[in-house]
């Protein structure tokens, strides 16, 4: 293998010579994804004038891959390579050509293939070898998707980017579930939380520290007052599985009344979806015996109440073609 390579990205070029001055046979130590760039070595000049590509950040929607938005489809078929996350529907993975390089940035909690610094620094390599890039993010990339940090990056290195919404998961959930997120009788507003906190520890869920913590106290003021007025607020915690024991309880212990009612939709808009209702004081015990997988959202309030049964047979497309 050629190690003096300079049409590979620098990143991976610091990685193989690392490997190599240790005596490691870079192929032999690798994941599979990185070995992919080695042996193949895509990452050529596109045009000679050095011009940089432009870079497209996608929401890919809550899971059911026919939400994904026409410009979305349009700028998948057009791209030179498309990196795209764990949360992405395979079936939208499908949609992309045979000739466009797909490169799994895989993040999930837990579980990173890799690390957002990297995934940055991959950006803008493969940018500045003029090729276009969609990088391809499940639900909306505003919202919980560090869409701003790749934004800041490319900003600094003077890349073109766009941004393309897609559905967020809230509204995935909250249609596909037949639960509303605001109502006339008790929730003129909605927020969205994420329960994905720097202080979280993995293994247990945990929240170490109360500085790392959202405001307990605004929250449960906005939800409490949808028990008696129309000014109620929706809470919808994102990324919350893991820690949803916690979060019930940090919200009991500064106010909420342990039978406000929950929802957990997990794997929302998928064949897969499962909803699970409660109330403050059981919902984690219920949600531990579903034994949900994840991605799942987490709709605190009297909106649950309010839940109708949705048919989502009609959604299918034999269905839909023979109406």
């Amino acid at each position: 293998m050629n190690t003096d390579n300079t049409l590979l990205p620098s990143v991976l070029q610091r990685l193989q010579q690392f490997l190599s001055s240790h005596n490691a046979n870079p192929l032999n130590q690798l994941p599979n994804w990185l070995k992919h760039y080695f042996t193949k070595n895509q990452f050529v000049q596109r045009n000679k004038r050095g011009d940089k590509g432009h870079v497209y950040l996608i929401g890919a929607g809550p899971g059911d891959a026919e939400l994904l938005t026409l410009k979305a489809h349009r700028l998948i078929q057009q791209a030179d390579v498309v990196m795209y996350d764990w949360l992405v529907n395979p079936d939208i993975i499908k949609m992309i050509p045979s000739h466009v390089e797909r490169v799994f940035v895989g993040k999930k909690c837990g579980r990173h293939s890799m690390q957002q610094a990297v995934i940055c620094q991959l950006m803008i390599q493969v940018a500045l070898t003029g090729k276009n890039i969609v990088r391809l993010k499940g639900g909306d990339p505003a919202i919980f998707a560090r869409a701003a940090e790749e934004c800041d990056i490319l900003a600094k290195h003077h890349i073109n980017f766009a941004i393309v919404p897609g559905i967020t998961a809230a509204s995935g959930a909250s249609a596909y579930a037949g639960i509303p997120l605001t109502h006339r009788e008790c929730a003129q507003s909605v927020r969205f939380i994420t329960a994905h906190l720097k202080s979280v520890t993995s293994a247990t869920g945990t929240l170490k520290s109360s500085t790392d913590e959202p405001n307990w106290k605004s929250l449960v003021t906005g939800a409490i007052a949808s028990h008696s007025s129309t000014n109620g607020e929706t809470l919808v915690f994102y990324m919350g599985l893991k820690r949803i024991d916690t979060i019930m309880q940090r919200l009991e212990s500064h106010g909420l009344p342990a039978n406000t009612p929950v929802a957990v939709i997990d794997q929302a808009s998928t064949p897969q979806q499962q909803v699970c209702e409660g109330t403050l004081e059981n919902i984690a015990k219920r949600v531990t015996e579903r034994n949900f997988q994840g991605p799942a959202v987490t709709i605190v309030g009297e909106v649950v109440n309010k839940r109708h049964k949705v048919n989502l047979s009609l959604l299918s497309p034999s269905v839909s073609a023979h109406a």
